[in-house]
């Protein structure tokens, strides 16, 4: 019975799209209307699937975790941010200057002039 409750999420589906494809000369907001029908109907459906209720299960604890997370403050956000712009700038002139070195070590070299 599962396998038919999936079969039919992928027949919403694709009448979905197909439609959105079939309504080309109508009007866009009858096109997006049948895209939408059909996506709503495949997650009604899905939702009663095993999948679908694993899934559900997992979105519910996935969003209680999310509540446990300590956000850090808007200063902490700012001194961090702060603090890796400083670090991608220095490494930009440590690059700089490493590029420099190795191209006038290349040019005297090949002897020509720097």
């Amino acid at each position: 019975m599962d396998k038919l409750k999936v079969g039919l999420v992928f027949v919403f589906i694709v009448v979905g799209v197909s439609g959105f494809i079939y309504l080309n000369e109508s009007a866009m907001v009858l096109r997006v209307l049948s895209l939408l029908t059909g996506f709503l109907l495949a997650a009604i459906t899905a939702r009663f699937t095993v999948q679908g209720q694993e899934f559900y299960l997992f979105c519910k604890e996935s969003s209680e975790e999310t509540k446990k997370v300590v956000w850090p403050s808007r200063k902490e956000t700012f001194q961090t941010s702060g603090v890796v712009f400083a670090f991608v700038i220095a490494m930009a002139l440590f690059l700089w200057f490493i590029d420099s070195a190795l191209m006038s070590l290349v040019k005297l070299m090949m002897n020509q002039d720097a």
